[in-house]
């Protein structure tokens, strides 16, 4: 029997969705899973397998990122199965991006990470707009059974698409296990390696309309002229429709006291992290928001938007302001710089609020799901 595991995204990105894909298969070889485990994947041109998934027994093909989604909507829209494309023994088949395989005879589970594209399609280009308007419905109704990240995703899943509440489980994400408290000479040499100063502030994630960018900016000028910071610290690639936030940088009295670093490996992730002195996560909407645990877990205060579902996942382990209202992100972060007391008890709160989260449970928890849908099949 086999349970194979798309791990597409985990080989042609290095943002979310791969980090989802791979930490997950990477803590599912020690669930009842792992002796079944086998992977899939679409290799696009620069595409590698993760170190940690080298060793799982595979099948792949190499299309281009735009021609394998064409194809795979094509072969929805025609009934045509893949399932040659598994092995024969194959009995599961999970997706972990929002691009399910048609298959006939193979029953699925999808994990949808959010609906960004329903809730906010200004900030989706029009042909990918397009695209997942169409296919994630379909991708749905036609698997077995649903995975997402938070609550709020889970509402919105039985708001837009009338999904059954029991068809969709609930499972979080965690922050990996290097992401702990650094030392000193550890952060000293990262921002040296980074030439980031002594105080900054940080934010983390993909350049794109939906991380509320601008809106950080705008909130950062009015601390910087508190003289209690030195830098707004920006990490991530850029992604799409990222115009509006380069042209209000360029215009702005603080364009010289940002540092975009572009993409950071992951290994110096934490120590960038810890160097800090409050994560602001301003976005006006996620899935999960997997950088304020990350924050939280190497000893970060947080101070991050309202939207959902970030108080979900942050509790009472952070500070909140309305995505919209800059003087509300301004106060919480000056409350952060000016009270060494609060900074101490909101660290305290984030280790205890992070370490509520693990990879094993995540692991154990999916593990259930595919049990489930396999008794299922065979009931």
């Amino acid at each position: 029997m086999r349970v194979v595991v798309d791990v597409s995204p985990a080989v042609n990105s290095k943002a979310g969705l791969g980090r989802y894909a791979a930490t997950l298969v990477e803590h599912l070889r020690h669930t009842w899973v792992g002796e079944h485990l086998y992977l899939f994947y679409n290799r696009r041109h620069g595409g590698t397998v993760p170190w940690n998934l080298s060793t799982f027994p595979s099948r792949r093909v190499s299309l281009g990122y735009k021609p394998w989604r064409m194809l795979v909507w094509l072969g929805h829209v025609g009934r045509i199965p893949f399932d040659r494309l598994l092995p024969s023994d194959t009995r599961l088949f999970h997706a972990t991006e929002h691009l399910l395989l048609p298959l006939r005879h193979i029953p699925a589970v999808f994990t949808v990470h959010d609906l960004i594209f329903e809730k906010f399609p200004q900030y989706h280009k029009p042909l990918n707009l397009f695209y997942l308007k169409h296919t994630v419905p379909v991708f749905v109704r036609r698997s077995a059974a649903v995975i997402t990240i938070s609550q709020a995703s889970k509402q919105d899943l039985i708001s837009l698409y009338r999904v059954p509440a029991q068809k969709i489980h609930v499972i979080y994400e965690a922050p990996a296990p290097h992401f702990r408290p650094v030392p000193p000479e550890n952060i000293a040499a990262i921002q040296r390696k980074y030439h980031l100063p002594p105080r900054y502030l940080l934010t983390v994630g993909t350049l794109e309309p939906r991380k509320n960018l601008v809106t950080l900016l705008r909130s950062f000028e009015k601390v910087y002229a508190s003289g209690l910071v030195d830098a707004l610290v920006i990490v991530g690639q850029k992604g799409w429709l990222y115009e509006d936030f380069f042209n209000a940088l360029e215009n702005s009295s603080v364009r010289d006291r940002v540092i975009l670093t572009g993409f950071v490996p992951d290994e110096d992730l934490p120590a960038v992290y810890a160097g800090a002195l409050v994560f602001v996560f301003p976005s006006y909407y996620e899935g999960f928001g997997l950088p304020l645990l990350e924050a939280m877990a190497v000893g970060v205060p947080v101070v991050a938007s309202s939207a959902p579902p970030l108080p979900e996942i942050g509790g009472d382990a952070a500070l909140y302001a309305s995505p919209d209202q800059c003087e509300e992100f301004v106060t919480q972060i000056l409350a952060y710089l000016r009270d060494e007391t609060l900074r101490e008890e909101m660290r305290e709160r984030g280790w205890r609020r992070a370490r509520q989260f693990s990879w094993e449970r995540t692991a154990t928890q999916t593990a259930a799901v595919y049990a489930q849908v396999l008794a299922q099949g065979t009931g």
